[in-house]
């Protein structure tokens, strides 16, 4: 078992991407790295129940406060901001010298003690929530293309919650550890642990949010972080007989779920959408076995290799949106829009987060110009632990009641809708409130199901892998249902 481990992390380490790929390449990379060793930790649910027995000493002595990390005003933001912001570290590991950047925004208006506490996680794994989720999705801001100046996102999800975003594990954007040797010991396991002790000590630091109602949601690989740490927190709520964090629900969005059926529907979404010619798909359904002890065959993989490449000069995140042809920066910020997602965006967040006067307002360690901030870390030269399904943790949510919801953006072809309808089939839960589609502004959004046994999944209809970045109103509206516990809205009720 151990040489299998040691072939998994080097072959991981011949396929992780630059260090400016997204967080679909970081999980490409992954899932590639698996299908090449596909008998590989195929047994991560009793390992994580054994390190969560053995957790001890959740309380970190911490350095700073709360008032310490507020943020007067970031460089370049609009004027009249309607809400308090706050930027820092928490140390999850003492003696390690392990400690994990956030940034929160509390909710917008003078009652955020009116509304629930969010964590964002973004995936990779290893790419960053500050850039990616903050700053491209359902932040406050979005970026100009000047790279030194803010707008406003009148649809972040501060309008509906608290939000906290969190870079994790140590080694992404600003989160670090003194002891090298953690970057080298990433995985899932490890990940989830240090989010649950970063949360209870963030939840020291603000002790006014430790009886809020508190839910989770992610995206991508996020779609392994998010249950993961949700069973963290039931089971040491549970071992201390104690609410430390008292969790209501989970959402997780064109996510990693279930190796097997992730796969098969990638590829099946790329024939259903014309990207694939017949006998591409055919020999994939011919020859390949997707399940978590089969061995991939070359026949296999000339199929998936063929689909690989015709796919190479179109955005996979979102296979109808335009590519970034340049670097995009420009010397006065261009109109902008959120109704217009530019695919520049990752290099004007690149270049924003990078400025030392931005990391110094943010409460951030400034960084080098030989080791700057990226959105996808190149610290982590592996991945130790990754499950090849997340769908035990997703009955066992459930059956603690937590509200559980699955959502996809329809133009993704990383993590494609089809990917999700596939793993949910797994569950074979009876269905309580039949597929139909939901409305948003006189307009389908989206489409629905609710399961028995508290999970509902929606599609975002015209989104990619990002969904707010793409449908920022359609997304508010999902988050602000789910959050309200209520069924998305169609005229077909009434």
């Amino acid at each position: 078992m151990k040489s299998n481990l040691v072939l998994f992390l080097f072959l991981l380490s011949l396929v992780i991407l630059p260090s400016d790929a997204r967080q679909g390449e970081a999980l490409k990379a992954l899932m590639k790295a698996k299908r090449l060793q596909r008998k590989t930790n195929t047994n991560n649910i009793n390992l994580f129940e054994a390190q969560i027995n053995t957790a001890r000493d959740l309380i970190v002595q911490q350095q700073g406060s709360k008032e310490d990390d507020k943020i007067i005003e970031l460089p370049g933001q609009p004027e009249h901001v309607d809400f308090t912001q706050y930027g820092g570290y928490i140390t999850v590991d003492d003696k390690a010298g392990r400690a994990l950047f956030y940034y929160f925004a509390e909710s917008v208006g003078s009652k955020p003690s009116s509304k629930p506490l969010l964590l964002w996680l973004n995936g990779g794994p290893g790419c960053s929530s500050l850039g990616y989720g903050a700053m491209e999705e359902l932040g406050p801001f979005r970026v100009n293309s000047d790279g030194k100046t803010l707008f406003r996102n009148p649809y972040a999800w501060n309008r509906v919650a608290n939000v906290l975003f969190l870079e994790s594990p140590a080694g992404v954007g600003f989160s670090y550890s003194n002891t090298t040797s953690d970057y080298s010991s990433s995985g899932d396991l490890k990940t989830a642990e240090d989010a649950f002790i970063f949360l209870v000590n963030w939840l020291e630091r603000y002790p006014e949010y430790k009886s809020r109602d508190f839910y989770i949601a992610g995206e991508s690989y996020a779609g392994h972080y998010v249950p993961q740490l949700a069973h963290s927190i039931l089971k040491h709520n549970k071992l201390a007989n104690k609410t430390f964090i008292n969790l209501k629900g989970i959402m997780i969005g064109n996510a990693v779920i279930n190796d097997e059926t992730d796969e098969l529907g990638m590829y099946d979404y790329f024939w259903t959408h014309s990207l694939i010619p017949d006998q591409t798909i055919d020999q994939i359904h011919k020859y390949c076995d997707f399940s978590p002890n089969a061995t991939i065959s070359q026949k296999c993989y000339k199929g998936t290799d063929e689909a690989d490449s015709l796919l190479s000069s179109i955005d996979i995140y979102n296979i109808y949106a335009p590519l970034c042809l340049s670097s995009g920066l420009t010397d006065k910020p261009t109109k902008a829009s959120v109704f217009n997602f530019d695919p520049c965006s990752d290099n004007y967040v690149y270049s924003y987060l990078n400025l030392p006067e931005v990391q110094e307002a943010l409460h951030a360690n400034l960084t080098k110009v030989s080791y700057p901030w990226d959105s996808c870390s190149d610290v982590i030269p592996g991945w130790n632990d990754s499950p090849s399904t997340i769908i035990p943790l997703l009955e066992e949510l459930m059956g603690n009641g937590i509200r559980t919801w699955v959502f996809s953006g329809d133009t993704d072809g990383r993590v494609p809708v089809t990917s999700s309808r596939y793993s949910l089939e797994k569950l074979k839960l009876p269905v309580e409130t039949t597929w139909y589609p939901w409305y948003n502004n006189g307009e389908v959004g989206g489409y629905s199901v609710v399961y028995k046994g508290n999970l509902t999944f929606a599609t975002v209809r015209g989104a990619g892998h990002e969904v707010p970045s793409y449908q920022p109103v359609r997304a508010l509206e999902l988050i602000d249902t789910f959050l309200q516990g209520k069924l998305l809205f169609s005229p077909w009720f009434y």
